[in-house]
């Protein structure tokens, strides 16, 4: 498989990678982890450095900056992971407050403050990569650019992408900012498919019922940005326990998903990872369980997108939009 783009900027990142949103316990910043939540995330990280991922993805809101705790005493505990790992993290929301709603603030002091508490929770001196969470309406270019200024200048932060945003967004961004930003990270699925749908339904009626940017994806691919997907396993819809609730077309998915793993002697999550590595793109699926033994069963995904045929990739994406049924 060719190299994804964060290798083609220098940083020797894995295909896959962990997302940290789970880890610290509740999102009650009262309730404190226990004992048990750090064994959890150990486990975690050591299944992931057994089958090569080496890629850890934050945000200082996760279980509002627990994860980021959490995750800094299993550096200070093991003080050799650091180098070994390549960390990412997220600012810009600010969550809900009891006086203020949810809001967005790319603001200089706001950016510069959060990478401060970012360090400190992680305990360690920098990141390698920071993401502008999601589009802020009142955000300055300019403004940002010197807070990414400032944070090169002094070492904190090594590179610079973005989540959540469209084409414009990131052309509006760049415009002022010095630094090349060479992320941005997506939600996209076999369930999430309006990366797919929007391309496919140009100049169709079906088209205007898809909001995702029609330029996103050749734009980032002619950029060299990394294109992260989050919620790359569907929440297990097509990998876990039925739901209730489940279409048909879900289920359809699930069986074939189902049978594609049974014939290749693989993992379901593999098969279900692979449809979207497959993509030229060279998305890179960022894993958000606190499962180990879920995170081992991708470790044949690469694999399993390599093998894929362009009929069972198309195949998953029909039957997953219900407009196929596959034969038994």
């Amino acid at each position: 498989m060719k190299d994804i783009p964060l290798q083609g900027h220098g940083i020797p990142a894995s295909r896959l990678a962990i997302g940290c949103m789970g880890f610290g316990g509740s999102w009650d910043e009262t309730e404190p982890y226990t004992a048990e939540h750090k064994k959890q995330l150990e486990a975690v990280v050591d299944a992931a450095l057994s089958i090569g991922i080496n890629f850890f993805d934050h945000a200082d809101i996760y279980t509002r900056g627990k994860a980021e705790r959490i995750f800094g005493e299993l550096l200070a505990a093991r003080p050799a992971l650091r180098e070994q790992i390549i960390i990412q993290s997220k600012c810009g929301i600010q969550l809900a407050d009891g006086t203020l709603p949810v809001r967005y603030n790319f603001s200089k002091q706001h950016i510069l403050q959060s990478v401060d508490g970012i360090l400190k929770r992680l305990g360690t001196e920098y990141i390698d990569i920071l993401l502008l969470h999601r589009p802020d309406p009142l955000m300055e270019p300019e403004e940002v650019a010197e807070a990414i200024d400032q944070l090169k200048a002094n070492g904190k932060v090594k590179h610079f992408g973005v989540s959540n945003m469209h084409s414009a967004h990131i052309e509006y961004l760049q415009s002022a900012i010095r630094e090349p930003l060479i992320v941005n990270q997506l939600h996209l699925s076999l369930a999430h498919r309006h990366f797919i749908d929007q391309g496919l339904n140009i100049n169709r009626d079906e088209g205007a019922a898809t909001s995702f940017d029609p330029q996103l994806m050749t734009y980032m691919q002619q950029k060299r940005m990394q294109i992260q997907a989050w919620g790359p396993l569907a929440q297990g819809r097509y990998t876990g326990a039925i739901r209730s609730d489940a279409t048909e077309a879900e289920l359809l998915t699930a069986q074939y998903i189902e049978r594609l793993a049974a014939d290749k002697e693989t993992s379901k999550e593999a098969i279900l990872l692979g449809w979207l590595l497959k993509h030229p793109a060279g998305i890179q699926p960022v894993l958000g369980t606190t499962n180990a033994s879920r995170v081992m069963a991708c470790q044949d995904a690469a694999y399993q997108a390599e093998q894929m045929t362009r009929e069972e990739w198309w195949t998953l994406y029909a039957t997953a939009g219900g407009s196929h049924k596959p034969s038994k």
